[in-house]
């Protein structure tokens, strides 16, 4: 009887929480693993479904990985969107920490998301690099908006290079600061907002 009850209370997952299951046991792995030591296989089983259930999903590891990448851009680009008619030095301070709360909840996302530029496969590579160009346009179109500012940035291909110097940067920061470094989270954000300031005022 109790087993019986358990079968009718257990919750079949729809299509897309069954597919942002499979992606957020994805970034655990690839977080903790080089891309060339996570197989289909485990993914599966710590999901609880079959290899043939997850390739329904993602037809390679590529497809995978590449979804993985693919996902914790879209929610970086989300929670780090410019707040239209707000100027960007008003709005920095609160759009890091969105960001950083990010990083914290969703730290294995976040490493896995950087290590694509390391994995071998060249079309996974191309992902994480359109998804780092996507979030160098969205600094600079907030700061074309910005009257401090205007759209002449769009015309400075040193300012371009300078935000994706800023955006490394804050990378290699937020890693470390997940690894243990003795910074609070308001540390992190100061840090990350003065060196800002320092690429778009010089």
């Amino acid at each position: 009887m109790a087993a019986n009850q358990g079968e009718r209370t257990r919750r079949r997952l729809s299509t897309g929480e069954r597919r942002e299951q499979l992606l957020t046991v994805g970034a655990r792995l690839f977080s903790e693993n080089p891309y060339d030591e996570v197989w289909i296989e485990q993914v599966a089983e710590i999901a609880g479904v079959s290899r043939g259930l997850l390739y329904h999903y993602f037809p390679t590891k590529r497809d995978f990985f590449a979804a993985v990448v693919e996902r914790e851009s879209e929610r970086m680009l989300r929670m780090t969107e410019a707040v239209p008619g707000v100027a960007v030095r008003d709005q920095l301070a609160a759009s890091l920490d969105t960001f950083l709360a990010y990083v914290e909840e969703h730290a294995h996302g976040f490493r896995a998301f950087h290590r694509a530029d390391a994995a071998g496969d060249q079309a996974v590579r191309r992902v994480y690099r359109q998804s780092l160009a996507a979030q160098e346009r969205q600094i600079l179109t907030a700061l074309a908006a910005d009257p401090e500012f205007g759209p002449a940035v769009a015309d400075r291909p040193d300012l371009r290079i300078a935000v994706r110097g800023w955006l490394a940067f804050t990378t290699a920061v937020c890693l470390e600061w997940l690894r243990g470094a003795a910074l609070s989270r308001d540390q992190v954000r100061d840090l990350c907002a003065r060196a800002l300031w320092g690429v778009i005022a010089s």
